[in-house]
């Protein structure tokens, strides 16, 4: 089974490319949502006890987790070694599942899979594009976002153009869903056909 990284900084259309992979019949295991479940279940209690009054009726409240860990950088590492290793066992599990399945393919969704060290957890890597002006204005569209806010991101993230120097397939959702949908179906044929994809398991 070939195992695909798909990665790319905020706002680029991540999201929207992985239900791409999803509708063409291709597992994705979406490290966000994972976050998310986390937080309302096997996560609660570790970051309670790291980060006391954050559960709130059996789920973690990100809001009062936020006041923790913005702005301080060993809150937020402390946060990260707690959550990390969890995200990581469940998509572990997720492959081992598909594995089993007999899949050829599976998709890892990882927002920093190179600020993280995921890249080798992967055969290859898809990086997520679109224009910077395009970027920006998908992100200060979002409730709540300001530029103070966007810049913050984007310094925790290795930079668009790094990210897609070290990728093996680039899908660039300026150009419009449909072409990014194509680009899509091309990097699954094409691993389909890759002998020298160099599968984990």
């Amino acid at each position: 089974m070939i195992v695909l990284g798909l990665t790319g900084s905020i706002g680029m259309g991540k999201s929207t490319t992985a239900k791409m992979f999803t509708d063409a019949g291709v597992p994705v295991h979406d490290s966000d949502e994972t976050v998310h479940r986390l937080y309302a279940g096997k996560a609660v209690p570790l970051v309670e006890a790291a980060f006391p009054g954050t559960a709130v009726s059996g789920s973690i409240d990100r809001t009062r987790l936020a006041t923790y860990v913005l702005g301080d950088a060993a809150a937020l590492k402390k946060l990260e070694a707690i959550v990390h290793p969890l995200v990581r066992a469940d998509a572990d599990a997720f492959l081992a599942r598909n594995r089993a399945a007999g899949a050829p393919l599976a998709v890892l969704d990882i927002p920093l899979l190179f600020e993280t060290g995921g890249r080798d957890r992967v055969d290859k890597v898809v990086v997520v594009t679109a224009p910077a002006e395009v970027q920006r204005a998908r992100v200060l569209a979002r409730p709540g976002m300001t530029e103070e806010k966007f810049a913050s991101i984007l310094a925790k993230q290795v930079p668009d153009a790094e990210k897609r120097q070290r990728a093996d397939f680039i899908i660039d959702t300026g150009q419009g869903l449909e072409a990014a949908r194509a680009e899509v179906e091309a990097i699954i044929a094409a691993l389909a056909g890759d002998k020298a994809a160099q599968p984990h398991g």
